[in-house]
C-alpha cells in the first residue's frame, strides 16, 4: 500500500478528523514535512502553513523559508511564518539551542493556531523518530513514561505520519517529486538526537532488519500498559495515604507489605520531588529512629512512631519553588497555595484566588516564583493582547506593596496564573477540556 492510502486510512482510524476546521502544519521545508503538507494536500484536508526560521543557518535558513512560502503561494495555502533570534534567546534563557528552538516554535505555533481559528497543530514526527525518542529515554532511565515515545495526540498537537518509516518518506518524495531542502546539520552529530540516529540506528537496523516496524508495535503496547500502570498506583495511593491537615501520613506496617516496594515507593513520592536516587534512603527511613528525616526541594518525608510523614517545607524566604506534581501545598512568607488535579468542573469560579487551568497545557515540573521585571502574559478577557506584569499592575491599581509581595505560576516558560489577580488566556479552560489544575491562594 503507498504512503498516501496508509495515511488516510491512519487519518481516519486515529480519528484525527477536524471536520472543516482547518489544521496548522508546522513545516520546515525538509522532506518530511514538505510531505506531510503534500499528503495533507492531496487528501483534501483543510489545511495552513507554519514556518519558524530560527536563523542558525544564515541564507541557508532563508532559502528554506522561501521554498515553504512558494510551495504555499502555488497551491493557494494560507502562509504564516516567523523569525527569532534564537543564539541570543539561548543565552538568556540560559538553556541549549535546541531546547530553546523547541520552546519558541511550539509557543508560536500555539499562538498562531488561536489567531487564526486553527483546530490542530500537526508536526511531521516519524516512526524512526520514535524509536530515537524511546532509546534516548531508555538510556536516560525515565522509566515507564519515557517507553511510550512520541504521543500521537498531546493537547492540540497531532503526529499522524507517526506510523510511517523514514525510508518510505523520502521514497514517496522522490516518486513524486515533492520540493525539499536538506539541513546540513542533520549530517552532524552535535546534537544527541543525531548522534543516536548516525551512530546508533544503523547498528541497530543491521542486526535487526525489521526493528522500526517492531519497536513501533512494541511503543503502542507500552502505551496501553502505561495506562494500567497509572491506575494501580493510584489504587496503591489510596490504600496506602491519609490526609491529616496539610500532612499525608503513611503507615510503616502496611507499606512494607506492598509488592514491588521501590516502584510503590517511587511513584508515591516522586510527585513531591523525591528523585530515584533517593528511594533507596526512603526504603531505609522505614528503619530509622523517630525523627529521621529526608528532603527535596519542597517536602520532608519525616519517620514519625509508627507512620512516613509527608510535610511541605515553609518557605517564606525562597522566592522560587519547583512543584513536581500535585496534590500539594506551598506556603511562603504572606500566602498558603494548594493544588489539585480533578475533572473540568460544571461552573468555573469566578473569584480571583482561585484559577482552573486546562491540563492539557500544564507539563511539571512547574514553578511558582515572585514575579519580576520583564514578565508579560496574555491576560483573560483581552483577547490574546500581550501584556507587561509592570503595565498590568498599574492599569488595575496595585499598590506597592503588594505587587512586592505578588507570585506567578510557571510552565514551559510561559505564566500560566499572575496569582490572585488574573489567569493567562493560553491556560483558560475550552469546551473540550478534560483535566483541570485547580491552585488556590489563601493569605495567612
Amino acid at each position: 500500500m503507498d504512503l498516501l492510502k496508509q495515511f488516510g486510512l491512519n487519518w481516519k482510524n486515529k480519528n484525527f478528523s477536524a471536520g472543516d476546521s482547518t489544521v496548522l502544519l508546522a513545516v520546515s521545508g525538509g522532506s518530511d514535512s514538505m510531505v506531510m503538507a503534500s499528503l495533507f494536500l492531496q487528501s483534501k484536508i483543510k489545511f495552513a502553513v507554519a514556518h519558524c526560521n530560527f536563523q542558525l543557518r544564515g541564507a541557508e535558513a532563508d532559502k528554506d523559508e522561501d521554498l515553504v512560502r512558494d510551495w504555499c503561494s502555488q497551491n493557494n495555502l494560507a502562509f504564516y511564518n516567523t523569525r527569532f533570534d534564537t543564539k541570543q534567546i539561548s543565552a538568556d534563557w540560559k538553556k541549549g539551542t535546541q531546547e530553546t528552538a523547541r520552546i519558541l516554535r511550539y509557543e508560536w505555533l500555539e499562538l498562531t493556531r488561536i489567531e487564526n481559528s486553527c483546530s490542530k497543530i500537526a508536526t511531521a514526527h516519524h516512526a524512526n523518530d520514535n524509536i530515537e525518542t524511546l532509546l534516548m529515554n531508555l538510556f536516560k532511565g525515565t522509566g515507564i513514561s519515557g517507553m511510550h515515545g512520541i504521543p500521537e495526540k498531546n493537547g492540540f498537537i497531532i503526529r499522524p505520519l507517526l506510523f510511517a518509516q523514514k525510508e518510505d518518506i523520502a521514497e514517496y518524495a522522490k516518486a513524486n517529486n515533492i520540493p525539499f531542502r536538506e539541513d546540513a546539520s542533520n549530517a552532524t552529530d552535535a546534537y544527541l538526537r543525531n548522534a543516536v540516529r548516525l551512530h546508533i540506528m544503523p547498528v541497530v537496523k543491521q542486526c535487526f532488519p525489521n526493528a522500526v516496524q517492531n519497536v513501533s508495535e512494541s511503543i503502542e503496547r507500552f502505551a496501553q500498559a502505561e495506562v494500567l500502570y497509572k491506575k494501580a498506583i493510584e489504587q496503591e495511593r489510596k490504600k496506602l495515604t491519609e490526609q491529616r491537615g496539610q500532612d499525608i501520613f503513611i503507615p510503616i506496617r502496611k507499606l512494607r507489605l506492598r509488592n514491588p516496594l521501590e516502584t510503590i515507593c517511587y511513584e508515591l513520592f516522586a510527585p513531591y520531588g523525591f528523585s530515584s536516587a533517593q528511594l533507596p534512603h526512603i526504603i531505609a527511613l522505614m528503619d530509622a529512629e523517630s525523627g529521621h528525616l529526608i528532603s527535596s526541594a519542597t517536602h520532608h518525608i519525616i519517620r514519625n512512631r509508627d507512620f512516613l510523614v509527608l510535610t511541605h517545607i515553609k518557605t517564606e524566604e525562597t522566592g522560587l519553588i519547583i512543584i513536581e506534581g500535585a496534590p500539594c501545598k506551598i506556603e511562603t512568607g504572606k500566602y498558603h497555595f494548594t493544588f489539585s488535579i480533578g475533572p473540568k468542573p460544571r461552573a468555573i469560579p469566578a473569584a480571583n484566588d482561585i484559577a482552573c487551568i486546562d491540563m492539557k497545557g500544564i507539563e511539571f515540573p512547574i514553578i511558582l516564583r515572585k514575579w519580576k521585571t520583564g514578565d508579560y502574559f496574555y491576560p483573560l478577557g483581552m483577547g490574546m493582547k500581550k501584556k507587561k506584569l509592570s503595565n498590568f499592575f498599574i492599569d488595575t491599581k496595585v499598590p506597592i506593596h503588594e505587587k512586592e509581595q505578588t507570585w506567578v505560576l510557571e510552565c514551559n516558560k510561559r505564566i500560566a496564573w499572575l496569582a490572585g489577580m488574573r489567569l493567562d488566556e493560553r491556560f483558560k479552560i475550552k469546551p473540550h477540556t478534560e483535566q483541570v489544575l485547580t491552585v488556590t491562594i489563601f493569605n495567612r
